[in-house]
């Protein structure tokens, strides 16, 4: 009988307004997929070959993508699933400490290598309370005020990784607690390489399943509560995120360190998932301007993405440099040392995504998520109607034609003053909804760009930064290629 796999998987309706359940079977030696509706226990989606989903890919708690469709995997579908893929399966929390910050990269590329997967990774800086509550167990211990000291000292990056036997798999990876012994018992560990002593010794790994669990609720509450906050700058910044086909190929650690290594600042850093209608809003200023909306937003939502903010001198143009072309190809010909480059395989799958214009990048860092912001736990979202995020179902819209200085007179009033960022450049994107509340306009970016002066100017820069500005030409293959 042919070896399978089967998952209980949701899946939410956004036109019916209501969670789907399914079973997902998937077969590894042809690596198709097949899927029932629990409820009717009906076929939903014959047995087709799918080669973006991997066996790797296939754990609970994890989301993918099957044909546009993001599937939130909740269970095993049957004994065979759960002895053969999560007997051993494990979860354990990996901190990068101060001492460390700028090795982000080469450190998870390690992760990679000892087949471990980063499922969740989050930047943070911790209070002297928040410090002194996770090393809690060492309160009596002399090294105590030292340690929260020296963790309180700047930044810190949490994670959780997931693989077989993880936590001891991490815990070797580290090495010992001591970096000058580890450097003479493990002269390979993370600390031998990053550490210098017992308190600055690169990381933190949990040392139990138990300790484990609570180490990650800590970083990654399942409910709504306090965890260390966000280390986002927002001046002097831009927006980058690393696509879900970079992380799936294991490719996060190498980007980051030519991140570091061309000598930019990462000052914020998350990893999460975005949802189709996050996506699309995200990227609507690309809509009816370049071919390729709808694949961009495909790739978006197809995964884990990572997203960056980067500070430094002029931001926003020197990184988009640094990134490269968008079509990889071109990349490769004209700058060959840029991150498209070096990562990218297509215009869609192209490693990574840059602000375009420096006017964007505070809007981007803060929209990046949505109502799930990476970059924003304590700042009101950007798009919610009575509290609910724009993705949920809501009534329909009323479009008014108004001026932007009437909307920017209307957002004044009904919410107490203009934010920035909403009022230069987003204003006409604003409609009235429900109650007196604000919420997002949708349609093409040419209707929206063009309700202000000046938009469709913006839109052409736009254009312009993204693929090339037209002033020099050359041939790649056989063809004329503006760039």
């Amino acid at each position: 009988m042919e070896e399978r796999f089967a998952f209980l998987a949701e899946w939410y309706d956004p036109s019916a307004a209501l969670l789907r359940r399914y079973q997902l079977l998937f077969y590894p030696r042809d690596g198709s997929v097949e899927m029932f509706d629990v409820k009717t226990q009906r076929t939903f989606l014959r047995r087709v070959k799918y080669d973006d989903l991997r066996q790797e890919d296939l754990f609970i708690g994890n989301r993918v993508n099957v044909f546009s469709r993001q599937l939130n995997l909740t269970g095993y579908g049957d004994q065979y699933t759960a002895k053969k893929l999560g007997s051993k399966k494990e979860r354990t929390l990996a901190m990068i400490k101060p001492d460390s910050i700028t090795k982000v990269g080469e450190i998870i590329q390690k992760i990679y290598d000892a087949n471990l997967i980063v499922t969740k990774a989050k930047m943070t800086k911790f209070s002297w309370k928040q410090a002194a509550d996770f090393y809690s167990e060492h309160q009596s211990k002399s090294f105590f005020n030292n340690l929260v000291q020296f963790m309180t000292s700047g930044s810190v990056i949490a994670m959780e990784l997931m693989g077989d036997e993880a936590v001891s798999v991490w815990r070797k990876l580290l090495g010992p607690t001591d970096s000058s012994v580890a450097q003479k018992e493990a002269s390979t560990s993370l600390r031998a390489q990053f550490g210098t002593d017992g308190t600055k010794n690169a990381g933190h790994g949990s040392d139990s399943l138990a300790s484990a669990a609570r180490e990650l609720e800590f970083f990654f509450p399942s409910t709504a509560g306090h965890s260390p906050s966000s280390t986002a700058k927002f001046t002097d910044s831009t927006c980058c995120i690393i696509k879900p086909h970079a992380i799936s190929e294991g490719l996060t650690g190498k980007i980051l360190s030519s991140v570091s290594t061309a000598g930019f600042e990462i000052s914020a850093l998350q990893m999460f998932n975005m949802d189709r209608a996050n996506a699309e809003e995200f990227f609507e200023v690309y809509k009816g301007v370049v071919a390729e909306y709808t694949g961009m937003v495909t790739e978006l939502c197809s995964g884990p993405c990572m997203a960056l903010e980067i500070c430094g001198t002029d931001a926003p143009k020197t990184f988009r440099d640094f990134c490269g072309p968008a079509d990889p190809e071109i990349a490769r010909h004209l700058r060959p040392a840029t991150l498209r480059a070096l990562y990218g395989k297509s215009k869609l799958q192209n490693a990574v995504h840059c602000t375009d214009l420096p006017e964007d990048s505070t809007l981007e860092v803060g929209k990046v998520g949505g109502d799930k912001s990476p970059f924003l736990p304590s700042r009101p979202p950007d798009r919610h109607v009575n509290g609910a995020p724009l993705s949920c179902p809501s009534p329909p819209q009323i479009t008014l034609s108004l001026s932007c200085e009437s909307k920017n007179q209307m957002w004044r009033r009904r919410a107490g003053g203009p934010e920035p960022h909403l009022a230069s450049r987003d204003s006409h994107l604003w409609a009235p909804g429900p109650s007196g509340s604000l919420r997002r306009r949708r349609g093409s970016v040419r209707e929206q760009e063009s309700g202000c002066e000046g938009g469709r100017e913006r839109a052409k820069r736009r254009f312009a930064a993204a693929y090339g500005s037209g002033q020099r030409n050359t041939i790649v293959s056989g063809k004329l290629l503006i760039c």
